[in-house]
């Protein structure tokens, strides 16, 4: 199983194994070693991991009345697809809770799998029930009307000083958000497929009585 192509490695069979840290080791063996923002994005609404591609939205606070308001959120709801996860890029504002039930609702219907807001979500305890993870800076009660929009749809966004661009593989969970470049995500995917199934053996060797030190010597993965 270990020896799976990456070519053959789906997303389902990513959410059956990955997790953040997982890729983010893979990615540090490539180099690439600044793919998870530097600020807590928490998970408000489930547990466990989330994983799939970015459909980002870079959000602007405002300060006068929308003339056309909820426009391009409403855009980028409708364009999701199936294992999309929306980026909501808000600069950490927290002026209101810019993703809440409806639009969760609505992408799901999509396809959509979860949302990553930098900034502020609402309406936790209905996206709780749904199922519909989403990872925040923290919550908000107020409405986005008149207070943030989004600005553009579809192009590379900043969070905590790592770029997201559209349909990067993003994975979410209790440790953080790891974002994988498409560059170099054949790479990134084979070498954390196969670091999963060694930590495997290693964990079985220090449950059957195996010091930490003669682990690390024998397999080179703790």
């Amino acid at each position: 199983m270990s020896n799976t192509p990456p070519d053959e490695i789906t997303i389902p069979m990513m959410r059956e194994a990955f997790y953040s840290a997982v890729v983010s080791d893979a990615l540090d063996s490539l180099d690439y070693k600044t793919q998870s923002p530097r600020l807590a994005l928490a998970p408000l609404t489930t547990g466990g991991v989330l994983i799939g591609r970015c459909k980002t939205t870079l959000w602007s606070d405002l300060f006068h009345d929308d003339p056309r308001p909820y426009e391009l959120e409403l855009k980028a709801v409708d364009a999701c697809v199936t294992d999309d996860v929306l980026i909501a890029a808000a600069g950490g504002s927290m002026r209101s809770g810019i993703w809440g039930e409806l639009l969760s609702t609505a992408a799901m219907n999509q396809g959509c799998v979860g949302a990553i807001v930098d900034g502020a979500a609402r309406d936790v305890a209905p996206m709780r029930t749904m199922g519909f993870p989403c990872f925040a800076r923290g919550t908000c009660v107020y409405d986005s009307l008149h207070r943030q929009r989004v600005v553009e749809l579809d192009v590379p966004v900043e969070i905590g000083g790592v770029v997201f661009s559209p349909r990067d593989l993003v994975i979410a969970d209790e440790d953080g958000v790891v974002v994988v470049p498409q560059a170099i995500e054949k790479e990134a995917i084979s070498r954390a497929w196969e670091k999963v199934h060694a930590e495997n053996v290693t964990r079985d060797a220090i449950r059957n009585g195996m010091r930490a030190t003669e682990v690390y010597e024998k397999y080179g993965i703790l």
